[in-house]
């Protein structure tokens, strides 16, 4: 009889391993797929940290060319008095 306790106690440990097993590999998948989205995230960022440097050039351009046709209205005294 004292054989059968034993038995069961180990297997409920052999259940609670296989289950440990388990619970590590979902553990490292999700670990994988963070690092994954980490990786995404960033890759993002620069993307909108790229898009805004070019928006910034962009109203520099306008900037320059918003002063040139303003020297061109006065030269050409096109500008409202």
């Amino acid at each position: 009889m004292s054989g059968e306790p034993e038995n069961l106690v180990l297997e409920y440990l052999k259940r609670i391993q296989a289950e440990l097993g388990g619970l590590r590999d979902d553990v490292r998948n999700l670990r994988d797929r963070v690092s994954g989205l980490e990786i995404e995230v960033a890759a993002v960022r620069r993307d909108f940290a790229d898009m805004r440097a070019g928006f910034v050039r962009l109203e520099h351009r306008v900037d320059q060319m918003d002063g040139r046709l303003e020297r061109i209205e006065r030269r050409l005294d096109l500008t409202e008095a």
